[in-house]
């Protein structure tokens, strides 16, 4: 579940902050941007030696992440 987590988190910043960019939403880009790098930087190490079990986990986390980062994104530009 934590794999999961750390995916989901990761992409669902990469979709919101590309969704901010197109807005010129700069707080939220400024937010996204760092905490992208922030998890970023410990997935690499949960995944780099991963199973095919947890590549499927941690991708489909991602997918979810980055389906969600733009819906919330773009409620929160419309605010």
């Amino acid at each position: 579940m934590k794999l999961f987590i750390s995916a989901f988190i990761q992409v669902f910043l990469v979709s919101a902050n590309t969704y901010f960019i197109t807005e010129s939403f700069w707080i939220g880009i400024i937010f996204a941007c760092f905490f992208i790098s922030w998890f970023w930087s410990g997935n690499v190490k949960k995944i780099s030696f991963g199973t095919l079990k947890h590549r499927i986990i941690y991708s489909s986390g991602a997918m979810l992440g980055g389906i969600s980062g733009v819906l919330l994104s773009k409620i929160i530009v419309n605010l």
